[in-house]
């Protein structure tokens, strides 16, 4: 069953590579919802192209077989680089 966490961006930066970039590791398919554009979370591109700004509301969703450690690790990088908080 996929995991779906929702995020309030409180960088002024907004949401930037690092998140994507970690994501890599897990075989999990990892979706990024924002503003009704859904990309793959694992596409650094896809990610930046969606220019996602501070205080923005975003919706991570993680479906496979390693979704529970991939979800964990997404929540723990967002709390630890300050990118936003869980709603």
């Amino acid at each position: 069953m996929a995991k779906k966490v929702n995020i309030e961006i409180t960088n002024p930066v907004g949401l930037y590579a690092s998140p994507a970039t970690a994501v890599k590791l897990y075989k999990s398919h990892v979706t990024l919802n924002y503003n009704e554009k859904s990309v793959n979370m694992k596409s650094l591109m896809g990610v930046l192209s969606l220019g996602i700004p501070h205080k923005a509301k975003i919706e991570i969703v993680v479906e496979g077989e390693d979704e529970g450690t991939a979800m964990d690790m997404i929540v723990e990088k967002i709390k630890s680089l300050e990118i936003g908080t869980i709603q």
